[in-house]
């Protein structure tokens, strides 16, 4: 029998911005796929975490550089739940050591653009690959692809060379695969946080309490990874079915120039 349940799978969805995103899916009627790279505890607690609401999970170990991880993260999804509606690129890591960019190294760039820029295309090549079959098998009406990317894509930070570039290519990312994709009833958009609460600001967060509090964006707060998660939820209900390829920031004002 055909699963009538749509799917989405969602990149780093053990902790932070994507367990809300997995949490809000839910919520709006997903199943969805958790995917971890190293905190299997904190995965198996969201999955616990839906199924306590009467949902539908898995969790899926994966590194998203890794090719043969991300095969196994569209196998297993698709092996649990029968079809895939929307993947969600949210796993990334900060610039190695913060290395200012006259001492940054390659590794560091490897390595960061590995998982936040390389992984997720191809993650995105492969997910949509199967959308496609299943669009014109009738199995799913359409597809979704939402790419989390950062204002460090056009705000600059000299002690994080590689992320800045690599979160500024996911935009033309965006670009691509929405042109690529749209005659399939397949949309991509891009959701650009600003100032997100989590593991990765914690380190940088009396900085950034400062920053907010002098007016670094109209809206005076930290930004909540539910907020992201509402973005996201409501790109992949299809309420904008006219749109594709656009940008979404959710960054208090952030992007705005002001004098």
């Amino acid at each position: 029998m055909m699963n009538r349940q749509p799917v989405a799978l969602i990149t780093g969805s053990s902790r932070g911005i994507g367990r809300a995103i997995a949490l809000r899916l839910v919520r709006d009627g997903y199943a969805v796929t958790v995917n971890y790279h190293s905190h299997r505890q904190s995965a198996e607690e969201v999955v616990r975490e839906v199924e306590k609401a009467s949902g539908a999970a898995i969790a899926v170990q994966a590194n998203v550089a890794v090719a043969a991880d991300r095969q196994r993260l569209i196998n297993e999804t698709l092996a649990r739940f029968g079809r895939l509606d929307c993947l969600v690129n949210n796993a990334g890591i900060t610039s190695v050591g913060r290395k200012d960019l006259l001492d940054a190294t390659e590794e560091s760039w490897d390595t960061v653009f590995a998982t936040n820029l390389k992984g997720p295309f191809f993650l995105a090549q492969l997910a949509a690959r199967q959308m496609i079959a299943l669009v014109d098998a009738a199995a799913i009406p359409r597809g979704t692809i939402i790419n989390i990317s950062s204002i460090s894509g056009y705000a600059v930070s000299t002690n994080r060379a590689d992320y800045c570039m690599a979160k500024a290519a996911m935009q033309m990312m965006t670009w691509l695969l929405a042109d690529r994709l749209a005659k399939h009833k397949i949309n991509v958009y891009e959701v650009c946080p600003g100032v997100i609460a989590s593991d990765m600001t914690a380190p940088v967060k009396d900085k950034y309490d400062r920053l907010i509090a002098d007016g670094l964006s109209p809206i005076r707060r930290w930004g909540q990874p539910e907020d992201v998660a509402s973005a996201v939820a409501m790109l992949a209900s299809g309420q904008l079915p006219f749109s594709t390829g656009d940008r979404f920031n959710i960054d208090g004002g952030f992007h705005i120039r002001r004098l």
